[in-house]
């Protein structure tokens, strides 16, 4: 498993990144997170990604609990922090969240400096190799909405002074690169030219979800991607575990599935919880039981193998996940099999956008 580069930084990282927002004790207590981080690191994972609001889903009680279980496990373990690439993202508005930054629907460039300096006491690390603005603090659609409305466009912090944020913490030692997630094209191409113009950290990457069910970024985004040399951090590629064919069965009603969309409720009032994104991972799981393969090689195939894509985030809560999710590195996926694959996005589109 060769290492690749992040956009134009001197970041070289596994091109699977174990990503951790299940590590909290709802999910994943800290011990067996800490056996899933040495296990990663001996499987050849680099590339760790956490943020400052995990584990998910959100709460007062638990925020920030993800990335302290990392940094005792970087505190425990001499030497390995200079082994590892480490993310992590700085929330962005979090307008009902009143236990962050009093539920503020903006994210200023003091923000930005105060959630990093926060997130390294949390990691027990001097520096943080890849810090993501985790949304945009502008009006977009995301996280399932689908449709830019500029009636509710609002007066926030404009990108040069969230960039200029970001040079502070670059120009501190406490930053490496820069990079955002869950961000549209415009905003993109936006970061980058107000980099280039002002001499401002350029951004290295966009951390957003991609997989059979979301293949939004093909419409535009890897074009931009590819041409301005950002490279795409690909998340949830099992879409919340729907191409695991774990819910192939029984749907999401049954609480004694080991799933989060089982697990918690509110989960399926989003984007993967559409009837329409069960459907067409019903018809995926089928297409990779005909052709041999488990769904998940399929999916993560998928990504693994697709030019656009640098690094494939997986987020796992079993020893046997993580080693199923890196031994689909060696899947190869037919040309027959990936046009079947378009003929079924072809005809369902992406439900799960």
């Amino acid at each position: 498993m060769d290492s690749v580069t992040l956009g134009r930084s001197d970041l070289r990282v596994s091109p699977i990144c174990l990503g951790t927002m299940t590590f909290g004790e709802s999910q994943v207590d800290e011990a067996a997170a800490h056996r899933l981080l040495d296990h990663a690191l001996q499987r050849g994972l680099n590339f760790i990604d956490t943020a400052e609001m995990y584990p998910v889903p959100p709460s007062a009680a638990r925020y920030g609990d993800t990335e302290r279980i990392i940094g005792r496990w970087l505190g425990q373990r001499p030497g390995v922090r200079s082994r590892i690439v480490l993310a992590t993202k700085a929330a962005g508005p979090v307008r009902g969240y009143e236990w962050l930054r009093g539920g503020s629907a903006d994210v200023t460039a003091d923000d930005i400096v105060q959630s990093c300096e926060a997130s390294l006491k949390r990691l027990q690390t001097d520096v943080i190799d890849l810090y993501q603005l985790h949304w945009p603090t502008r009006n977009v659609p995301m996280f399932g909405s689908l449709y830019f409305d500029p009636k509710n466009d609002r007066p926030v912090t404009p990108i040069d002074e969230q960039l200029r944020g970001l040079q502070r913490l670059v120009q501190a030692g406490k930053v490496r690169h820069v990079g955002l997630s869950n961000e549209t094209p415009w905003g993109v191409a936006e970061f980058l030219r107000q980099a280039d113009v002002a001499g401002l950290p350029r951004v290295v990457s966009v951390q957003n979800a991609y997989s059979l069910l979301n293949r939004s970024v093909d419409n535009g985004l890897d074009e931009l991607m590819h041409r301005g040399q950002v490279s795409l951090l690909a998340y949830s590629p099992l879409a919340f575990g729907l191409l695991s064919g774990k819910y192939d069965a029984a749907g999401f009603e049954d609480p004694a599935l080991p799933g989060r969309m089982a697990v918690f409720a509110s989960m399926r009032k989003q984007r993967h919880g559409r009837p329409e994104a069960l459907a067409a991972a019903r018809r995926y799981n089928a297409l990779a039981r005909e052709h041999g393969l488990s769904p998940t090689r399929l999916a993560l195939a998928f990504c693994y193998r697709n030019w656009r894509v640098a690094s494939t985030l997986i987020g796992v809560t079993t020893m046997a996940q993580l080693d199923e999710d890196i031994d689909a590195w060696s899947t190869e996926l037919s040309p027959e099999l990936l046009a079947a694959v378009d003929r079924i996005r072809w005809e369902s589109r992406d439900p799960a956008q």
